[in-house]
């Protein structure tokens, strides 16, 4: 293992800019060495900026280099073969890189397991940019949780919601995102890009797979202008909620939307238990971009939430008070990454097997909306998607 990890990253727009390549900058485990974008003015724009050598439009001539660990997986991920996460992250493991890939890795969750299957058999850690698994107060819950502070979890309630796409001249829809019509055909869209890192923190909190759930798909804002100025109907879930029931007892509310009023992100994500309660949640107006609640038992005479204070082991290297949160999540999120395969422990959190338990239950809030029914998990080999 080299003294320092060696990154090529795929993908040189504005999240990239914004948390993956500062987060790959603040990491004292590795060197970014190359980008990568079909646009070459953003990849020489990005190599400028962050202070990158080498610079491809051709991700299959950036993968053939001996000298690069860890690819980072971080296009657009619509539809178009171009920008779609997964046969990206195929090509980085099949030439032997560890990979960091923006959600989702698949669409339909099987392949996001082949991809798992894939990296375990020639030794590769995988991660999914699921962020806000690593806001430090996200982080700083979940231990409190595992030392039993709430006691059994017995119900999460999980909320991603804001305004971002509001107003109808806001293009939610990609250009070349098939538009279709009719209530039964609505396209997944809020439940997947904004839904995931919930789930992902739901899964992770109640330490539990979900059995069955049932869900809605819902279309708030039915016409939009289009990046090419075309105002048209655009028949994708905008706001979304599923209840679910874990396989070791409990449920979950989840509710996710991107037309609610709220700031960005507007996570929150309570867990109620036999002995307490925690409340998290993560937004930009917040004056350290998150706040940790708890409530004790009532015997306690302590029901009313009070703050938590987050130790700062949990902050990401170089962390400033006040910092965008993009950075300093996406920071973490690196950094731990970076940690895992240096250390070359056991420890994978947040990889592609666990995407691919996320990406299964959006699957099935999709089909339980089509079919109008309760659906069980996990979900058969051959069910359709």
């Amino acid at each position: 293992m080299p003294d320092k990890l060696r990154v090529g990253v795929i993908g040189a727009g504005r999240w990239s800019n914004s948390a993956h390549l500062p987060g790959f900058q603040r990491s004292p485990l590795c060197d970014l060495v190359a980008v990568c974008d079909l646009n070459e003015d953003l990849a020489k724009s990005a190599a400028a900026r962050f202070d990158i050598d080498s610079v491809y439009t051709d991700y299959q001539a950036m993968l053939s280099r001996d000298d690069i660990d860890v690819i980072d997986v971080c296009t657009r991920g619509d539809l178009s073969d171009k920008n779609n996460h997964e046969p990206l992250a195929f090509a980085a493991l099949e030439a032997g890189k560890h990979c960091l890939c923006e959600k989702p890795v698949a669409h339909d969750y099987r392949n996001t397991w082949r991809a798992h299957e894939l990296a375990v058999s020639k030794g590769l850690k995988t991660k999914v940019g699921m962020t806000f698994r690593y806001a430090p107060s996200i982080q700083y819950m979940r231990d409190l949780i595992a030392d039993g502070f709430v006691g059994e979890p017995w119900i999460f309630n999980g909320y991603e919601q804001n305004s971002q796409f509001i107003s109808p001249t806001e293009p939610v829809t990609k250009e070349d995102m098939i538009v279709e019509t009719g209530s039964k055909d609505i396209k997944v869209s809020s439940v997947e890009g904004y839904g995931a890192p919930i789930i992902d923190i739901s899964l992770w909190f109640m330490d539990s797979p979900l059995k069955s759930l049932v869900g809605l798909l819902y279309n708030f804002v039915p016409y939009r202008t289009m990046p090419n100025g075309d105002f048209i109907r655009t028949n994708i879930d905008d706001g979304d909620v599923y209840i679910g029931e874990y396989s070791n007892g409990g449920f979950c509310t989840i509710q996710t939307s991107y037309v609610t009023v709220n700031s960005y992100p507007g996570v929150e994500a309570r867990v109620y238990g036999s002995e307490g309660a925690l409340l998290c949640r993560l937004g930009a107006e917040l004056e350290n971009q998150e706040a940790l609640r708890k409530s004790t038992s009532p015997d306690a005479d302590e029901v009313e939430y009070v703050a938590v204070d987050i130790p700062p082991s949990y902050f990401p290297p170089a962390y400033t008070p006040g910092e965008p949160w993009p950075a300093m999540f996406y920071a973490n999120l690196v950094h731990n990454f970076m940690e895992e395969i240096v250390n070359d422990s056991g420890e994978n959190q947040g990889n592609f097997a666990q995407n691919a338990q996320v990406q299964e239950i959006i699957n099935a809030v999709e089909l339980s909306h089509r079919e109008r029914r309760w659906v069980d998990l996990p979900l058969p080999e051959s069910t359709p998607l």
